[in-house]
């Protein structure tokens, strides 16, 4: 015994300006959503870029530090050369030292001196 029952509406001025109000509201809260998906899309689209600009900047001055630190090295060893260079400038200009070179490496000899090289 089930009675079916149904609702009608009443159509008044009062109702009329209610669903358009209700309409409205509905409208307005599309539009916010709207916007605010876009403005997080925008948001995480502009925060993804600075990070991988941010990324690539580390990796770049990472391998600058690097390649700096390599030639920080080379300097080192090029101004260790440049001393022992320097160093033997000043012994070439040494008579005796000359003398010794020669008489060792190229067998020269004063008069009447024999000389024997002899293996490590």
């Amino acid at each position: 015994m089930s009675m079916k029952q149904t609702v009608t509406k009443i159509e008044s001025n009062y109702m009329e300006q209610y669903e358009a109000h209700v309409k409205r509201q509905h409208r307005r809260r599309k539009r916010l959503i709207r916007r605010l998906i876009t403005f997080s899309i925008i948001t995480a689209i502009v925060v993804g870029f600075m990070t991988s600009y941010h990324v690539n900047q580390r990796m770049l001055y990472t391998k600058k530090v690097n390649e700096y630190e390599q030639m920080q090295e080379k300097l080192e060893t090029l101004k260790d050369e440049q001393t022992s260079l320097e160093e033997e400038i000043e012994r070439l200009n040494d008579d005796d030292y000359i003398l010794e070179i020669a008489r060792s490496n190229y067998f020269y000899s004063k008069k009447g001196e024999l000389l024997f090289k002899l293996p490590e």
